[in-house]
């Protein structure tokens, strides 16, 4: 909390906010301002409440508390005591709406950047003077009070919240709502932050406020970035490497962490609504604002190079760090090895020696003449080391009966590459459950409680034969959990960039790009061209059925850099770019194609697949989602190419983005091609055993998706 622990708890709340103190309720008033310090400020109210009372708690939102302030101190350049935090107990709605009127609204001034955050269960309510309107409320820590036998519930209106946003008196305003409001009344997976809606009255004071406020004048149009785009999605908090936290805020903030801010907020939606696929979700965040095309002018990064996280203590002998790793992909994390190592800007290297959960101890390279370690100071990757044994981890729904997980744990023990947990206790890939239908019957669900498709059993089968029929579908899966292990867009020291684009007409349309942003000066990527045309850009790629599509790809490192795309599509199907060397004639019957790498010259550019007729990317139907890894190496893909070359393929299979038939094998080889392009692999003997170790000098990663309509 502190702030003088919030001013000695704000002395009778501002009399219940009952206008005692009028001149805050005026926000912005110019009495404040001529009192503000001459120096902008930069000011956050982060509020996160897990323990409820009467209602389930949830798990994540203390981590999103802290995952904000460590990214708003080391990547923002905010002061501590700027930050008050409210969690818990403290995040009643009373001390919530008077921090926000002391601590936002008394301190802040023109050109002041304000962040207010808040995780925590959002419902929806009826006002008994507009019982025709539903209104979005947050649901604060003391949720309810019975007087008199009528339920009173203590929740903030988002309208008020709005309106005190919009209040402020500076125009560099962001607020991040990892919350939702309607609850689904099923919920397979992960947690959601979302009560379902009651007939509660909202409490007076809550009503009188918001009446107070909308006779205020106000100005401000603020960019509030809200985990869902659609009333009926919820927000969902996962369970990582031995914490939890909403997918939301873990998502943006490891993307604020890692890229340089884009200008256009809808480009960094891009990124995290991709992160959140990734993480088995498909809620879609939403940029609540009435500007056309506002940019993110209020979250910019003091320093202009990204990180995977910074030293937050160093220890008496000098030698040993802590780190702060939560710039690290999330699927990544879990998986993060001892002898990774980063770098600082000191160019000292630091070895990591163990790690839990966000945080790792490491041991330092001392160079010779490098100035001392500081707190704070940003670590960038260098190394990644990974385990081999890596499996896919099934979960068990808590729907299921006793004797259903011992049959389902039985079942799954006969694949060597899956694991299986319950629900809820540890980090896991998917979930096997009931399907919510009568007669039941088993499936596979994403941990977003969606429905993969073709993995249902029949009506009244046994655990154990739904399972048994599942065997293709968890190689596949488990490739594409091994390949998205390789993303690396912000530490790959390879200068490459990818473009996603249509080819309908004359002009290719750009869709999606992504780049390498440790390699590129800020002020050249994305460019619009007489040649290019942009799609305005939004979180989801939408690409219509029939569109002819086509990556183009830029090498501007100083060496030919070779190239694999595996990708997925809705289905959960394994798909592959091939380069034939001889593409076959119709009528020819040679069942042994040859496949050849595809290599782009220093400082050239190619397209995937190239433009002519015989090699066209035609996107075909039923509708989907598609989900794409470009990775890149300086070194040929000998194991990954060999591991193509196995499957059987006619000539009619012989197209250009088509069916990859073997999925697990070819995704092994790719990370073992990407371990022998390491060159520290000799080096680092001991670990190169049992781990695959990869030097972000020599592979990059990019990762699309997009949906076909």
């Amino acid at each position: 909390m502190k702030r003088r622990t919030f001013l000695h708890k704000i002395g009778s709340i501002l009399a219940v906010l009952g206008v005692t103190e009028a001149e805050w309720l005026t926000l912005g008033n110019r009495y404040y301002q001529a009192l503000a310090q001459p120096n902008s400020r930069k000011l956050a109210l982060l509020i996160g409440i897990n323990q409820y009372s009467k209602i389930p708690n949830l798990s994540g939102c203390l981590t999103d508390v802290e995952l904000q302030r460590e990214l708003l101190i080391n990547r923002f350049g905010f002061q501590g005591s700027d930050i008050l935090t409210l969690t818990e107990e403290q995040a009643s709605r009373e001390f919530i709406e008077a921090a926000f009127l002391d601590h936002l609204g008394k301190q802040a001034k023109p050109g002041d950047m304000v962040v207010f955050h808040f995780s925590g269960y959002g419902t929806r309510v009826k006002l008994e003077t507009s019982p025709d309107t539903i209104q979005n409320a947050l649901v604060t820590a003391n949720v309810a009070l019975d007087l008199q036998d009528d339920k009173i519930v203590n929740h903030i209106l988002e309208e008020t919240l709005l309106l005190l946003l919009r209040s402020l008196s500076t125009d560099k305003v962001t607020a991040v709502l990892d919350t939702s409001y309607d609850a689904p009344n099923t919920v397979i997976g992960l947690k959601t932050r979302a009560l379902q809606e009651s007939a509660a009255k909202l409490a007076t004071e809550e009503l009188d406020f918001l009446k107070q406020l909308q006779t205020q004048k106000l100005s401000n149009t603020p960019i509030v970035l809200a985990a869902t785009s659609e009333p009926k999605q919820p927000a969902r908090e996962g369970l990582f490497s031995g914490f939890s936290a909403g997918l939301f805020t873990y998502a943006l903030t490891q993307y604020l962490w890692e890229f340089i801010p884009a200008t256009k907020v809808q480009v960094a939606l891009s990124h995290v609504e991709n992160s959140l696929y990734k993480l088995g979700s498909k809620q879609q965040p939403a940029l609540l604002s009435s500007q056309k095309n506002p940019d993110v002018t209020s979250l910019v990064a003091d320093d202009i190079i990204g990180a995977e996280g910074a030293v937050s203590d160093i220890e008496e002998d000098g030698k040993t760090v802590h780190l702060w790793l939560a710039g690290l992909p999330p699927q990544v994390l879990l998986y993060y090895g001892v002898n990774s190592r980063f770098t600082l800007q000191t160019k000292e290297q630091l070895v990591l020696r163990s790690r839990t959960g966000l945080t790792a101890k490491a041991q330092i390279s001392k160079i010779e003449g490098a100035n001392p370690l500081q707190v704070g100071q940003l670590v960038q990757e260098a190394v990644r080391v990974l385990p081999r044994n890596i499996n896919l981890t099934i979960a068990f729904d808590t729907g299921l009966e006793r004797i259903e997980r011992v049959d389902a744990t039985s079942a799954f023990a006969g694949f060597s590459h899956v694991s299986t947990v319950v629900l809820g206790e540890k980090p896991a890939d998917y979930v096997f459950a009931k399907l919510q239908e009568t007669p039941s019957h088993y499936g596979l669900f994403s941990l977003g409680g969606e429905l993969i498709s073709n993995t249902t059993g029949e009506v009244g089968e046994a655990v154990k034969s739904t399972v048994q029929r599942l065997a293709p579908k968890l190689s596949t899966l488990l490739a594409a959990k091994l390949w998205r292990l390789t993303e690396n867009q912000g530490s790959s020291r390879l200068a490459l960039r990818a473009t996603l684009e249509i080819i309908n007409n004359i002009s290719p349309r750009v869709i999606m790009q992504r780049e390498t942003v440790r390699t590129f000066k800020p002020e050249t990527s994305i460019k619009k061209s007489a040649q290019t045309r942009l799609i305005p850009s939004l979180p989801t790629p939408i690409v219509p059925i029939g569109s002819r599509m086509q990556y183009r790809v830029e090498n501007q490192s100083d060496r030919p850099i070779y190239l694999i795309l595996l990708g997925l599509n809705n289905n959960h199907t394994a798909v592959a770019f091939y380069s034939w060397e001889n593409p076959q004639e119709p009528n020819t019957t040679d069942i042994n194609p040859i496949l050849q790498e595809v290599v782009i010259a220093p400082g050239e550019s190619l397209t995937l697949p190239q433009t002519n007729a015989a090699s066209q990317w035609v996107i075909s139907g039923p509708a989907s989602e598609c989900e794409q890894q470009l990775i890149f190496s300086p070194v040929p893909f000998s194991e990954t190419l060999a591991a193509l070359s196995t499957a059987k393929y006619s000539t009619v299979e012989q197209r250009t983005i088509g069916p990859l038939l073997n999925p697990l094998d070819v995704a092994q080889a790719l990370l073992q091609d990407l371990h022998n392009a390491s060159a520290l692999k000799t080096e680092m003997n001991s670990t190169a055993t049992d781990s695959y170790i990869w030097d972000v000098n020599n592979w990059a990663s990019l990762s699309f998706s997009f949906q076909v309509v």
